[in-house]
């Protein structure tokens, strides 16, 4: 796992980031999501680092990097400021421009540099994800029933961070954890059992309902991603929103998006790597 990748820890001057990278080629950031660290990549890491130079993060808040505290307006947790996060990361590495891929919350960290870092963003690919502003102008029933923790999560402090504190494991549990090698399930359980990371992870959320969707909505119509992008999303339940026209969505953000459905749940680079792997690499390497 990993095999020839350095793991090290970066200070951006507002947050340290703790990192994996390794490989050759062309740089790709790639960021995971909720509850995961840069693990969740570990079932494709290995071949797509035969033809990219690979920087795997613990996205801010998340892993072994950096959780700040608490703010009332929740900016330490903003997407605009986590993906600064990971400019500096990548300039430190000495990277300028670059490839950049997200899951699920590091998808929205990602989409976001595309917006407000134009200039250092070759490509874009995200997983199982469209955005903030889109996911809740878009929610139902359905929605609001089937992915509930959205709404948890964000309630005001420390309504959540006790509730999920005083049985770590039940909410961990929530989710089909079967599907997660040993090896990532263990560094994913590490992390959350810190109650500094549950306070992050509803951060994150709260952040999502307030300023990012504030951010997205001052964007849309004035801002688009300009560089080529891949949205790839889940055909399994528990994926994505049930439904959605994942690139008709992307389409009012982006110039240039293609897509495709994997044959996974929500967690496809882990549920079903090959396929995953194959679409990342097409996209990047063409």
């Amino acid at each position: 796992m990993f095999e020839g990748f350095t793991l090290t820890t970066i200070d951006t001057g507002e947050a340290q980031i703790r990192l994996r990278h390794g490989g050759s080629g062309p740089p790709l950031l790639m960021m995971h999501g909720n509850p995961q660290t840069h693990f969740m990549w570990h079932k494709i890491a290995d071949r797509l680092a035969q033809e990219f130079t690979l920087v795997l993060p613990d996205i801010r808040g998340y892993g072994d990097s950096s959780k700040p505290p608490y703010t009332d307006d929740h900016a330490p947790y903003s997407k605009r400021n986590m993906a600064k996060d990971q400019v500096e990361v990548m300039r430190q590495l000495g990277f300028e421009r670059y490839f950049v891929a997200g899951h699920d919350r590091g998808g929205r960290v990602a989409y976001r540099m595309a917006l407000d870092h134009p200039e250092r963003v070759l490509k874009l690919a995200t997983l199982d994800m469209f955005p903030t502003y889109d996911a809740y102008r878009l929610s139902d029933m359905h929605h609001a029933y089937r992915s509930w923790h959205w709404y948890f999560l964000c309630q005001p402090a420390d309504f959540p961070e006790r509730a999920i504190n005083k049985a770590p494991e039940v909410f961990f549990e929530r989710r089909p954890t079967n599907i997660w090698s040993p090896e990532a399930r263990a560094d994913y359980w590490r992390c959350y059992q810190n109650p500094d990371t549950i306070r992050a992870i509803c951060e994150d959320y709260r952040a999502g309902i307030t300023v990012d969707f504030e951010d997205d909505k001052a964007d849309l119509g004035k801002k688009k991603i300009k560089c080529p992008m891949l949205t790839l999303w889940g055909s399994r339940p528990y994926a994505g929103q049930p439904g959605a026209d994942f690139v008709g969505i992307w389409k009012n953000w982006a110039d240039d998006v293609r897509g495709q459905g994997i044959d996974s749940g929500h967690f496809m680079a882990e549920e079903n790597p090959e396929e995953t792997y194959a679409a990342l690499r097409e996209f990047f390497a063409e």
